[in-house]
């Protein structure tokens, strides 16, 4: 099977062209990070209702036992990735900036799986349901960093049917190369996991969509995919940000999302390859997500690295292992640079969500103050959502919260192109989160 021909329909509108600066890791095969001594794992990894501590402190947990039970259908269980003792209960640092409730799990060095795990060789041959309870057990989220339970996002409505699926490995954002060493390395679990998303929905369409600067990652999910006639590999313009699902929909479907609306609205599933990876080791081997791919990358550590991580893995323990901070290191990134958040510690843990951790360096960031709006429209023109950035921002300036939400405020998926551009340095993303968070505590 060839890998389809890149097109210049294959894109979006706006968007922004930032250095990927991908080169850092990108060549390099993911390491087996070293298993934490102690395991933080925070209760609430994933969109919707936190998890339920179902342990009590001093009791003995093998890796994959259930450790944090679901409160809601819009949740996920939580699974110890390290088999000890459970050392203490509380509230921990999150890399959302706050503390978190987590169970912390000390290692006792034998890394033993929870017995009972079942196998399905056949695993093709069970219903859609039983697919479905499979993918809710093993706690499985969105891994490119969104977190929605997996589950709920395979139970459209009915009135709502799905003819496509469509993997992501587009990994558009700046210096991560996580899932670009997952299609090297996990191709045949991809695409595996890929007929099983497309089993348990009954769609007989499915999709890779790959930015066009990963050749290698192209050839081997094509290559992975032969012989699978219903699975296409779909190569994408390179342009930020064009791994957002609306944008990736556009490019390979032709289909626009609905402002407001969501991928199901035009019969679209999209989901990380790293989840279709995850999806596969939970239907094929009953394996919950204890782990996951993690780039430590930037100019601010010494010796960037791709890790296959433990969840609640310290950042300060990969960092380490990455060569440590360098002397210049002056910022610490939970995911990449456009859309990532600043930590404040060290001491978070690695998430379901966590695709990369980025070390910026003194001389690459930037530390000026920001103007006020000099009305370019560059933002505009930059947005892939064709939203107004420039009014957002001064109705948010300015505390005008409901007003920037009749801009269409819940429509930005924050990937910050209006930030990349503006040249009065505002910053358009932090606003943007700020005002959803005041709106919310309102509807609360």
């Amino acid at each position: 099977m060839e890998a389809t021909t890149v097109k210049a329909k294959d894109t979006f509108s706006g968007g922004v062209h930032p250095a990927d600066n991908k080169q850092l890791t990108a060549h390099k095969p993911t390491v087996t990070a070293a298993i934490p001594k102690r395991a933080i794992i925070p209760l609430s990894q994933h969109i919707g209702a936190p998890t339920k501590s179902i342990v009590v402190i001093g009791q003995e947990v093998k890796k994959g036992e259930k450790i944090g039970e679901t409160a809601g259908f819009v949740s996920a269980p939580v699974h110890a990735s390290v088999s000890g003792k459970v050392v203490a209960l509380g509230n921990f640092p999150h890399i959302l900036g706050m503390d978190i409730p987590a169970v912390v799990i000390e290692s006792d060095g034998k890394d033993e799986w929870i017995g009972g795990l079942k196998e399905n060789p056949g695993y093709l041959t069970l219903s859609p349901d039983e697919l479905k309870k499979l993918v809710a057990d093993a706690g499985i989220v969105g891994m490119g960093g969104a977190t929605f339970p997996t589950h709920v996002k395979l139970s459209p409505p009915k009135e709502k049917p799905i003819d496509v699926v469509i993997l992501n490995g587009a990994e558009c954002e700046p210096y991560l190369t996580s899932d670009h060493r997952l299609m090297l390395e996990k191709s045949k679990e991809i695409v595996e996991g890929l007929k099983i998303l497309m089993r348990i929905l009954n769609v007989s369409k499915g999709y890779i969509g790959i930015e066009s600067n990963k050749p290698d990652a192209i050839e081997a999910m094509t290559k992975a995919a032969a012989g699978s006639p219903e699975v296409k590999v779909w190569p994408v313009k390179v342009k930020y940000p064009q791994g957002a699902e609306k944008m990736l929909i556009k490019a390979i479907a032709g289909r626009t999302v609905p402002a407001g609306g969501l991928p199901m609205d035009v019969g679209v599933v999209v989901q990380n390859v790293g989840t279709a990876e995850a999806i596969y080791n939970a239907v094929r081997y009953g394996r919950p997500l204890v782990e996951r791919y993690v780039t430590v990358t930037g100019r601010g550590v010494r010796e960037p690295k791709n890790f296959l991580a433990r969840i609640g893995t310290p950042f300060s323990q990969l960092i380490e292992e990455a060569g440590g901070l360098t002397d210049t290191a002056a910022k610490v990134i939970s995911g990449g640079p456009m859309m990532g958040m600043s930590q404040y510690t060290l001491d978070v843990p690695v998430i379901k969500g966590t695709s990369g951790i980025t070390v910026l360096p003194k001389n690459e960031v930037n530390t000026n103050s920001y103007g006020p709006c000099i009305r370019c429209g560059r933002c505009i023109d930059a947005c892939p959502m064709k939203l107004q950035p420039s009014y957002l921002g001064l109705y948010i300036e300015k505390g005008h919260y409901e007003d920037a939400k009749a801009y269409n405020l819940m429509d930005c998926f924050e990937c910050g192109s209006c930030t990349f551009v503006c040249p009065a340095n505002r910053p358009m993303v932090h606003w943007v989160k700020k005002a959803k968070k005041e709106l919310a505590k309102k509807k609360n």
